[in-house]
């Protein structure tokens, strides 16, 4: 298994010299100066320090013991409950928790960036931390005052964590079919009576409580998603103080035999009647599953890039060790028997793309989490409304494209250390079962899709697409009279054109027939996906440039990152054009076969 090793250098690349954060953080009284660099890099250092020493040691070991059952009771791996211990010791619990409830009450963006670093180190230890991040979310968003009192003290802490149960066995990612009941109760309380599958850390021994947050069904609710809610049912009751009382009736009856992320208990779990709390208002409860869903497409986003961080560390150094024949032109280390395989163009294409994708994703999930900042902290409404149109366009282009790309730097790391890829000890097997989920859970890449091409550009009428391609032009302006950076302007201001015309191209057609935005949703996030990583690319490419003019002495780094840009524009962004031609070419082709005519 590949040593994990942080990438703090790019992070700090992307956070300070790309996103300025301190100078961001400015802008936000409860942040200003407090939030200084070095406060910033000590968080970074101290995240990396936990990921390399105490979490990396556990991730193939986790893998291979997994979870057990026993009676409903489930243990978590060896390790994985003293390294949550230690993880709360050090603050991580409460780092951007609501600080009247014992949190920190530090920015999205700062999370984003330490939860990199823990999904590289261990992917599977560390949903059991996003799913709880995500219940205290949705507390301090819709709970009441005594709710809030009673759960978010000791969820901060890590003394408790948290979880969210949403889907049934017949339901997937149709919200709208579940049946699980809630029963009102004399006391003021619900009955919870149901079976939720797929429920990631729905039961393990990490911490003394689960607060699990459920949907459900009231009597006599309207049919599909207009009538559901949502409730805060805990593994064991509480007084109103938060005392544990005795346990309530939430059960996991069984854990789900998975293709990767073994160290993470994925359960099925059974609701008799379990005394629940209604948070938010009755039939709304997806709407309030929103602060949660949200929070979870951008943290497996950040899975997605964590999947082309370590695929890319592990085959980079093994690519630079393992020998097979010469390079083509001659060899480039004589006194061995062969070259290393990183002489070789295909390895080396492999490692670029990787490479690319990783940094790459890295912007982009630090930009929605910029963002995010904005919506969150800042009193200007016109900002906030702007940031906030942005999020909603880019959260299923970074869920989707993000998580793919890693799915396709795991395939490379695979690859390059060809048959020892597949086999345990070289860990890429590992990356490339864990990576897989990625793309399915938070709703998969199609339907990602879909809300982008449907709700988010169409249904706004393109306001929401305008809102991205106008910070292109804005690029395009500033630097257009630049010589070295004219490559990336002309291209963008192509693609910019071109994503605009597509759009109205797809939605003309769809007036005469809706089937056309589901044919053309997948390459259209894939065409918006790679347009976006072209605007950031060109402004890592920018700055880059100015380091070096400005005489930087870390000459190697940002000429990598300049050579990077480069290759991405010219090797990857041509993918583009295939999804542009296969948009063009409409539904009618998918759709030819009646659904009886599917035969073998």
């Amino acid at each position: 298994m590949p040593a994990y090793k942080a990438p703090i250098r790019d992070i700090q690349f992307v956070m300070h010299e790309m996103f300025d954060a301190e100078k961001n953080y400015q802008n936000f009284p409860e942040y200003a100066d407090q939030l200084t660099r070095d406060v910033l890099d000590q968080y970074l250092e101290a995240t990396a320090d936990f990921c390399e020493n105490e979490l990396a040691p556990l991730n193939q070991s986790g893998d291979q013991e997994g979870c057990h059952l026993d009676q409903g009771v489930v243990t978590t791996p060896q390790g994985f409950k003293a390294a949550h211990q230690k993880y709360a010791e050090l603050g991580f619990t409460s780092l951007t928790a609501d600080s009247a409830y014992g949190g920190q009450g530090l920015p999205t963006s700062l999370r984003i960036a330490l939860s990199e670093m823990l999904y590289e180190a261990n992917w599977a230890w560390s949903m059991y931390q996003g799913l709880s991040h995500g219940a205290m979310r949705t507390l301090e968003h819709h709970g009441t005052a005594q709710q809030k009192q009673q759960f978010l003290p000791k969820l901060i802490a890590g003394t408790w964590m948290g979880t969210m149960c949403l889907t049934e066995s017949h339901a997937g990612s149709d919200l709208g079919l579940i049946r699980t009941k809630a029963e009102p109760q004399a006391d003021g309380s619900y009955a919870i009576t149901g079976e939720k599958i797929f429920i990631s850390a729905g039961e393990h021994d990490l911490a003394e409580n689960i607060v699990h947050i459920v949907l459900a069904r009231l009597p006599n609710a309207p049919t599909g998603t207009k009538g559901i809610s949502l409730f805060i049912v805990p593994k064991f009751n509480v007084d109103e103080s938060g005392n544990i009382q005795d346990r309530n009736h939430v059960v996991c009856s069984a854990l789900e035999h998975k293709m990767g992320i073994h160290g993470n208990a994925t359960c099925v779990m059974n609701f008799d009647e379990a005394k629940g709390f209604l948070i938010g208002p009755e039939n709304r409860g997806l709407n309030c599953m929103f602060t949660f869903m949200n929070t979870a497409r951008i943290g497996t986003a950040v899975q997605g890039v964590s999947a082309s961080q370590m695929a890319f560390q592990g085959a980079l150094d093994y690519a630079k060790d393992r020998l097979a024949m010469r390079a083509l032109d001659g060899a480039k280390y004589p006194e061995k028997n062969a070259d290393p395989i990183i002489v070789h163009p295909a390895v080396r294409s492999m490692l670029m793309t990787q490479k690319a994708f990783a940094e790459g994703g890295r912007a982009l999930v630090y930009f929605l989490a910029q963002h995010a900042d904005i919506v969150e902290h800042s009193d200007d409404l016109q900002a906030k409304q702007f940031s906030d149109e942005l999020l909603a366009f880019l959260t299923p282009i970074a869920k989707a494209f993000l998580t793919e790309t890693g799915n396709e730097s795991a395939k490379h790391g695979v690859q390059i250390f060809g048959g020892h890829g597949f086999i345990v000890e070289h860990g890429m097997e590992q990356i490339a079962r864990d990576a897989r989920i990625s793309s399915l859970y938070e709703g998969t890449t199609e339907i990602q899709s879909l809300d982008l091409l449907a709700r988010k550009v169409l249904k706004s009428e393109g306001k929401l697409l305008k809102n991205m391609t106008d910070l292109i032009e804005q690029f395009i302006t500033e630097n257009q009279s630049s010589a070295i950076l004219k490559p990336y302007v002309d291209q963008l201001s192509q693609l910019k054109t071109e994503w605009l015309d597509i759009t109205q191209h797809i939605a003309k057609k769809a007036k005469n027939n809706p089937e056309e935005i589901g044919a053309a949703s997948v390459d259209y996030l894939y065409y918006s996906s790679y347009v976006v990583f072209a605007y950031l690319w060109a402004r890592m490419a920018k700055i880059a440039q100015q380091k070096l003019d400005d005489g930087s002495t870390e000459h190697k780094f940002y000429q990598a990152k300049l050579k990077t840009a480069q290759f991405f524009y010219n090797k990857l962004l041509n993918r583009t054009q295939q999804h542009l031609a296969s948009i063009k070419t409409g539904a009618e082709t998918v759709m030819a076969l009646d659904a009886e005519d599917f035969a073998f």
